[in-house]
């Protein structure tokens, strides 16, 4: 049997939902939100009622929008990672600037962003990754992926910068990337814990000198 095509199914009666797409939709608003609290909270230690009470969504909505807490997380993390891939290649993808300025670009603009919400807020990624022992087992392979992409992308610029003769060839982009998120992270959480860029200005300085010298050594 053919299956029926949508445009010969019966229209529901009433009105249409809304597109929850939009910006202040109650759906968007729930994600949006939800990012900004997991940046300075915990995903276990926030209840579904402040995080609509924060969006400004009446109570007892949320399940019209998604199907519990775990799949509420697994959106905000989609969320995130779309959002700050769109930060990585605005920095990274910046042909204006020679590759290795644009790595410090991305550091020197995360560093404003703690610094313009008192340390408040770090890496959402980094937070969940931090509590994993008690969140549901899938956000595990989601947030994994995501650091992937964030080394993939961190070793493409790595990449240009070899190409640019700025780095030397014989270096491992991917590895080195994978060091950077490795240590970059650290140096968050260090820095939201002691509310200043101490950390973030260490590793930034040690990461780039770490650069060079295999490249003087090459």
């Amino acid at each position: 049997m053919r299956a029926v095509s949508s445009s010969t199914q019966p229209r529901r009666r009433g009105r249409p939902p809304k597109d929850q797409t939009r910006p202040n939709a109650p759906r968007a608003r729930l994600l949006r939100t939800g990012v900004a609290i997991l940046t300075e909270k915990g995903f276990s230690a926030v209840g579904v009622e402040e995080m609509l009470e924060a969006a400004g969504v009446p109570k007892g909505s949320f399940y019209h929008y998604f199907d519990s807490k775990e799949t509420f997380g697994l959106e905000l993390i989609d969320a995130y990672a779309a959002y700050f891939a769109g930060k990585l290649d605005r920095w990274f993808d910046n042909t204006d600037r020679a590759p290795l300025d644009r790595l410090r670009d991305f550091m020197a603009d995360a560093r404003s962003g703690m610094v313009r919400y008192g340390y408040r807020r770090g890496c959402l990624v980094g937070n969940l990754g931090q509590e994993m022992g008690v969140l549901p087992e899938p956000f595990r392979k989601r947030l994994a992926a995501v650091f992937r992409d964030w080394e993939a992308r961190t070793s493409r610029c790595l990449r240009a910068a070899q190409e640019a003769g700025e780095i030397a060839g014989s270096i491992d982009c991917e590895g080195l990337a994978q060091f950077f998120w490795t240590g970059w992270e650290g140096a968050v959480l260090r820095a939201k814990l002691e509310r200043r860029p101490d950390a973030l200005d260490v590793f930034a300085e040690g990461f780039l000198a770490m650069v060079r010298a295999r490249s003087e050594g090459r």
